[in-house]
């Protein structure tokens, strides 16, 4: 699935109307099957671009085009039934805590299923091995009976990454996949995440911290600063000096990062350590 932006600006629904737009006009083109990391200090609008790109959040300017339509001109149920082929991880998976870890992971079908089976799947799931397979890739198979609330943070963003590999969405937009992990199971759900997009085919869109991580798993970078794009560029062509400048004034949460002093650099035989940024 592809999409594309020109001119498109957004603004926070909660935001006064005088305020400027979290996200100023941008122009922006991304190919079915592509896999993006968007990167920028906090607050740099990386969370608006994807809200934006979920059709969660209509722009305020500009036209977004998803595919060969235009979501925003779309009759309501035309507009809901566009949604149910994006998937929208948000960095705080909603997972009901009393939920069963399987019935929490088979709701990424429930787009794609009538209400009788949805009310249905709450009590009888109906694919426990897909819903298995899915736990596994990262790390949390073990935990497929589990109650919801008896899971850690870091397990619990895990089982919300794993709703992607069952649903049939051809987006991925996924919000700050790693802020609750450590880094071997950053790493590891990372990998996880961008090979299941590449079998199935998926466009991956994610928004990261941890810009080490971005740079080794991701071909193309996005670099957000005060909502503006600061550059759209391969991943061999962003170096230090590009980085210290999408972080100027925040060189904490890039040296948190672990940037390298150059993109094609050997990273470091120890993994960095991922840090959490409250929002």
């Amino acid at each position: 699935m592809d999409l594309q932006l020109q001119g498109v600006a957004a603004r926070h629904p909660a935001a006064r109307p005088e305020a400027d737009p979290s996200l100023q006009p941008l122009d922006l083109k991304i190919g079915a099957g592509e896999q993006v990391a968007v990167i920028g200090a906090s607050g740099a609008g990386k969370t608006t671009l994807l809200q934006v790109l979920a059709l969660a959040m209509r722009p305020a300017a500009g036209t977004l085009s998803v595919g060969e339509l235009k979501p925003w001109a779309l009759p309501r149920r035309a507009l809901q039934r566009l949604r149910g082929q994006l998937f929208l991880a948000p960095q705080l998976p909603p997972l009901p805590p009393r939920q069963r870890v399987v019935t929490a992971v088979l709701a990424g079908r429930l787009p794609a299923m009538s209400l009788l089976a949805s009310v249905r799947s709450l009590f009888y799931p109906s694919d426990i091995p897909a819903a298995h397979d899915a736990l596994d890739r990262f790390d949390v198979a073990d935990k497929l009976f589990e109650r919801v609330d008896r899971l850690s943070g870091g397990e619990r963003q895990r089982v919300g990454l794993a709703r992607a590999l069952v649903s049939p969405a051809r987006l991925w937009l996924v919000d700050e996949p790693l802020s609750a992990l450590d880094p071997v199971h950053a790493r590891q759900a990372l990998d996880a995440m961008t090979q299941a997009a590449r079998e199935r085919g998926a466009t991956l869109v994610t928004t990261m911290h941890q810009v080490d991580l971005a740079l080794a798993a991701f071909p193309r970078i996005l670099g957000l600063r005060e909502g503006r794009l600061l550059f759209d560029l391969p991943t061999e062509q962003v170096d230090r000096a590009l980085l210290e400048r999408l972080y100027a004034q925040h060189e904490d949460e890039l040296d948190g990062g672990a940037g390298p002093q150059h993109a094609s650099q050997p990273q470091a035989a120890v993994p960095a350590p991922v840090v959490m940024h409250c929002r």
